[in-house]
């Protein structure tokens, strides 16, 4: 006899309530015991059933809604709650997201996007997923440098950090030029040769005590070798290791490494669970992700393993995000938007974007790429029909054999 999710749907909206409990009878081991219109009215009911799974539309009375779900998290730990909404704002999904949620759904709903997170929720109920030990390994990549790489993955690794308040390790594995300790202003005593080289007494009170911990955050960074003779030392071996060992203390390890296809470098992505591809909207940047893309397939990656990333995104560029995505056939996952002297000042500085604006348009941006990858987030939109841009093109036809 199979174990039963127990469910309760919280939809002010009767069509909403009926079109998600159609979408639950096609999931198998759901019980719904109980649908309401208010979450806030309905708190002492709910809590009393302590359902496994809560699913809530906070559409309206958003804040009331979000002070109750905190307080579902609290007081109903073994519950997951899946929040719905019309609003598809990055700053309501990561208040969503602290307050307890662990999926977030854009409405009107999409049944595949529906179901699929659904049936996380219950393998994470049903211990199919270990919930907290579970390592998602980012690696940001570009075979160009000057593209913006290093900057994406220190301020993405601090927001993801800051969602999720989980455990996060930054590592720098550009051993010849790294950067990720001048962005954050830090000093550490210890780098990768020195964990690399002590593999054998690795366990979690080494890695906190190694690793350099980023203020009163979670993030906690790995520097690259001082010097080079050290980094060569390393072997790509070395780098799989490393990583199993910090996918084992770590609820996600970001990575940043060289701009070429090195052996320790295709080893990262190897063992990468996604790779964030990064480019802007120029010709030569667009023609080396068609090199990556080549090299990606011969590697045997899949293809949702590749998240294509537009840095300094401008909706006036020449070259439109539709060129692109129709040329390498593949679309564009996200788009981070120009703002030169916000970065520069971040860069400058050693701090992260949202310490010098916390307002602008790039610290949003960071924080809402943070949620998208932080598996709490499922957006689902109707995607735009893509337009022809025959000249742009043009430049990337291949010539026909005669």
């Amino acid at each position: 006899m199979s174990i039963k999710i127990d469910t309760v749907i919280i939809e002010p909206d009767s069509t909403s309530r009926e079109l998600i409990r159609t979408y639950l009878e096609k999931v198998e081991d759901i019980n719904l015991i109980g649908e309401f219109d208010d979450a806030i009215n309905s708190y002492a009911q709910i809590n009393e059933m302590h359902p496994n799974l809560i699913i809530v539309d906070i559409s309206e009375r958003t804040q009331l809604t979000l002070d109750t779900i905190v307080k579902f998290s609290k007081n109903l730990r073994n519950s997951k709650i899946i929040v719905l909404s019309y609003n598809a704002d990055s700053e309501l999904v990561i208040k969503s997201l602290r307050a307890g949620a662990r999926e977030y759904l854009i409405k009107p709903l999409i049944e595949d996007d529906f179901i699929q997170s659904v049936e996380k929720i219950k393998d994470l109920i049903l211990g199919n997923i270990n919930d907290t030990t579970k390592c998602k390994v980012i690696t940001t990549f570009s075979n160009k440098g000057g593209i913006g790489k290093t900057s994406i993955a220190t301020n993405l690794a601090l927001e993801i950090a800051n969602l999720t308040n989980e455990k996060v390790a930054l590592v720098d594995l550009n051993f010849q030029m790294g950067d990720v300790t001048t962005f954050l202003d830090l000093n550490p005593s210890f780098d990768t040769s020195y964990v690399v080289n002590n593999l054998e007494r690795i366990d979690e009170t080494f890695l906190l005590s190694t690793l350099e911990k980023y203020k009163d955050t979670s993030l906690y960074v790995l520097a690259d070798p001082p010097d080079l003779e050290q980094a060569e030392i390393i072997t790509s071996e070395n780098i799989t290791t490393l990583i199993n060992v910090l996918r084992s203390v770590f609820s996600y390890v970001i990575i940043d490494t060289t701009s070429s296809f090195d052996g320790k470098t295709i080893t990262a992505l190897d063992n990468s669970d996604l790779i964030l591809l990064v480019a802007i909207l120029n010709l030569p940047s667009v023609r080396n992700c068609q090199r990556c893309f080549d090299l990606f397939k011969r590697l045997g990656y899949q293809k949702d393993k590749i998240k294509l990333i537009i840095n300094r995104y401008m909706e006036n560029d020449e070259i439109k995000i539709e060129d692109v995505e129709d040329v390498l056939g593949h679309s564009v996952y996200y788009k981070i938007p120009n703002n030169y002297f916000t970065i520069i000042n971040a860069i400058n500085k050693g701090m992260p974007v949202s310490d010098i604006n916390h307002q602008s348009n790039l610290a949003k941006a960071f924080k809402e790429l943070a949620a998208l990858l932080s598996d709490n987030y499922t957006y689902s939109a109707q995607k735009q029909v893509k337009a022809e841009h025959a000249g742009f093109m043009g430049l990337f036809k291949k010539k026909e054999k005669k």
